[in-house]
């Protein structure tokens, strides 16, 4: 036997469906289920089993055999390709004033679909319901700053699985929840939710199989529409 060769073989990375699976990877999975069996693409009994399968499951390429024939499988990068998001925004690098106020009183509000998300957005609920829904929303900047303040309300954040996600805050007598996210994409969106939960709750988590185009497909566009305009004068 060629030791050499041996030793290659044994410091050779493991693929990423021999990797050892993760609780995240488990709730991935059963997200995708589960949105599935609402879109009705998936059976209660063909849910119920996959999801007993997914439990089982050791490995990453296990879990993915459950979501193969669904079409929030496919277009996604392997997590192990996942790059950390770059640093927070400079002090002055995003203006203080929001672009746009989301505000609850005894009441509720949402902000989603086709929308376009500036540089700044604020969230307030107080004894009220605030929903900022990303998912759909058209990306003008690389970099958006929530502040999310709830008291005796709540606020609920979705945004797009393939965008960047950070959080700073916390909560008194109330929870603050930011599922960190990292894209795969270096020049994906980040979206940083900053803020305080007091007696409610700020969460802010992806929303699975919800996808944002490349930001800079967009920017491209809308510099091509301006030459247009401009031309067209």
């Amino acid at each position: 036997m060629d030791l050499q060769k041996h030793a290659q073989r044994q410091d050779a990375p493991p693929r990423v469906i021999e990797l050892r699976a993760s609780d995240a990877d488990r709730d991935r999975i059963a997200d995708i289920l589960r949105d599935a069996l609402a879109e009705g693409r998936l059976t209660a009994d063909e849910h119920a089993e996959r999801v007993e399968g997914v439990l089982t499951a050791k490995t990453v390429g296990e879990l993915e055999v459950f979501i193969q024939d669904l079409p929030a499988a496919h277009g996604r990068t392997p997590a192990s390709a996942y790059v950390p998001a770059g640093p927070r925004p400079a002090p002055g690098a995003i203006p203080a004033e929001a672009d746009a106020n989301v505000v609850a009183v005894f009441s509720a509000a949402t902000r989603r679909g086709r929308w376009h998300a500036g540089r700044r957005l604020h969230a307030y609920a107080i004894f009220g319901s605030v929903e900022i829904d990303l998912s759909e929303a058209i990306f003008e900047y690389q970099q958006v700053v929530i502040k999310a303040v709830s008291v005796f309300g709540e606020v609920q954040i979705r945004v797009p699985e393939n965008v960047s996600l950070r959080g700073t805050g916390g909560g008194v007598l109330g929870n603050f929840e930011v599922d960190t996210l990292d894209s795969a994409e270096s020049d994906a969106p980040v979206v940083y939710v900053d803020g305080w939960a007091v007696l409610g709750k700020v969460e802010a988590r992806p929303k699975r199989g919800k996808l944002v185009a490349d930001i800079l497909d967009r920017v491209h566009h809308k510099v091509d529409r301006a030459l247009r305009r401009h031309l067209d004068r």
